[in-house]
């Protein structure tokens, strides 16, 4: 977008990438303003934005349900769940789903009461804007989980008696009464305002380019992925066990947490209503994910807000709890506690521990703060066993969970860095080449193209005649390509320089890396 001045129409070395809504990609274009440059900050900036407030919207909707104290805890634990601080550090859009999802649900609660004011036309505004970050989830969601909660808000029992008893047109004045925030004469005015803002900026990119690329992307993407799948498709049952490695460690707390609110929903508690909106959006937010054809793991990321909330109510919440949920309680907190003194194991080395390739890993990074996260969150469990009470275990669990974030996100993955391919292999051939890309070329690969970052759109090749007939014309003198390609080549060759490659790899890994071939002489800067 930058290289064209062209911001309605995505393109990637050239070639169209309309692989998501313009949104996310305006988004990193205003943070590179920030940054000083399009670089991997600029990328990241967004979604750790979006991540922060994320936390704060939560927080605010689980003070407007609850009390302080539990938006306090909500916001904690979701800021401290192992995929939540990934994807805020991560370049996508996942982050900005959810926090805009999380926008969406406050506005409605706080107007619950006045279903059919103006303020509708705030939420199909969030709605759109959600909606051209990642795509049609931001409608989606937001309107499954409100439309669900006002047809449940009473109960099943409520529920079922308005459908299953009744003449047909009572049970239609019920559902209309229900959903009175979407049958109200403000909706046609907000659905046009919504779909305006969401459709726009697809018609300026159709009426420049002359391309319906945009819209076949929503159509592919968003309708015919979740009904047709044609790529990710995990099985049915495949958020059941991934959720407890998106939201580690309170994860392990989340099976009690479930059955205490279904028991406080059943026995009527004061807190009946709030309880039972936390449960719908879970769950609504589950089934959503699981009916739809096309599953991966990190696609109900916008899970992990529910999840916080029940969790916090679990560990704050006054009354007596079930026997299942305190069974569930203790098993989780044994599991976490086991896990957290088990760290100490990461100061042996791997040669100690692992078999084959792997045993050739380097040593844990930070050893000092190994040790010391672990002597913090060992003290932390022996002050939770000593008076074992919901307190303490929540500051136990905090406690490790917050020394996890901080040893993996500030410690672990920075120290790895070291070991990243791509970044300094791109980086290595843009200096070799002193900036002059004009005569390289990319086979069957795009590999470091972010990092060579070239003044112009690099050639590409899908077949090898293609290839090979630049090579004859002397069109290019430089192309990068997988190892396990060139063979196959069949030209006389020079590897000028290798993605790095590590023992502890395999060799499919090896072989996926990407090399830079001289097949002549360079036309500019380099050898």
């Amino acid at each position: 977008m930058q290289l064209t001045s062209n911001y309605f129409w995505p393109t990637l070395n050239g070639r169209v990438y309309y692989d998501k809504p313009l949104g996310t990609y305006w988004l990193v274009l205003a943070a590179s303003h920030l940054t000083g440059g399009l670089d991997e900050a600029a990328a990241r900036l967004p979604c750790a934005i979006a991540g922060l407030l994320g936390v704060a919207l939560l927080m605010l909707l689980a003070r407007r349900l609850y009390d302080a104290r539990t938006a306090l805890l909500s916001g904690f634990i979701l800021a401290t769940s192992f995929s939540f601080v990934f994807f805020s550090r991560h370049a996508s859009a996942d982050v900005e789903t959810v926090t805009g999802e999380l926008a969406a649900l406050l506005l409605f609660i706080r107007n619950e009461d006045r279903q059919d004011g103006w303020w509708v036309v705030a939420l199909w505004i969030i709605m759109a804007v959600t909606s051209q970050m990642k795509g049609l989830l931001g409608f989606a969601l937001p309107l499954l989980v409100i439309g669900t909660w006002c047809c449940l808000g009473a109960g099943w029992a409520e529920f079922g008696a308005r459908l299953m008893y009744g003449r047909i047109g009572e049970r239609i004045h019920w559902l209309i009464e229900r959903n009175r925030w979407l049958f109200n004469w403000k909706t046609p005015v907000a659905i046009a305002l919504g779909f305006a803002i969401y459709y726009v900026p697809f018609a300026i990119s159709n009426r420049v380019v002359g391309s319906s690329k945009g819209m076949e992307m929503v159509w592919r993407e968003n309708i015919l992925r979740f009904f047709h799948p044609f790529d990710h498709r995990g099985p049915i049952y495949l958020y059941v066990y991934v959720i407890f490695a998106l939201m580690a460690p309170w994860s392990m707390l989340l099976p009690a947490a479930l059955a205490q609110a279904h028991r406080r929903h059943r026995e009527g508690a004061e807190t009946n209503r709030a309880d039972r909106f936390s449960l719908v959006f879970f769950w609504a937010t589950f089934a959503f994910f699981t009916l739809s054809g096309s599953r991966r793991s990190y696609y109900i990321l916008p899970i992990l807000p529910p999840a916080a909330i029940l969790i916090s109510r679990l560990l704050i919440a006054p009354g007596v709890r079930s026997k299942l949920a305190n069974r569930l309680l203790a098993i989780g907190y044994v599991i976490v506690a086991i896990s957290a003194v088990a760290t100490i194991g990461l100061l042996l080395p791997p040669s100690a521990i692992l078999r084959g390739p792997l045993a050739a890993l380097p040593a844990a990074p930070g050893q000092a703060a190994i040790v010391l996260s672990w002597l913090i969150s060992v003290g932390a469990i022996i002050y939770t066993i000593r008076a074992y009470r919901l307190k303490r275990v929540a500051l136990s669990v905090g406690i490790i969970a917050y020394c996890a974030m901080v040893y993996i996100y500030i410690v672990a993955m920075p120290a790895a860095e070291a070991y990243r391919g791509e970044k300094p292999f791109g980086i290595k051939v843009r200096s070799l080449l002193g900036g002059n890309t004009a005569d390289l070329a990319f086979y069957k690969t795009q590999g470091p193209l972010f990092y060579i970052n070239p003044p112009a759109p690099l050639l590409e090749y899908d077949e090898r005649e293609d290839l090979l007939s630049a090579i004859e014309s002397h069109k290019i003198h430089w192309f990068i390509a997988r190892r396990r390609d060139v063979p196959k080549l069949d030209v006389a060759e020079t590897i000028e320089m290798a993605e790095a490659s590590y023992p502890w790899e395999s060799d499919a890994d090896v072989r996926n890396k990407v090399v830079l071939i001289r097949v002549g002489p360079a036309s500019g800067s380099g050898p």
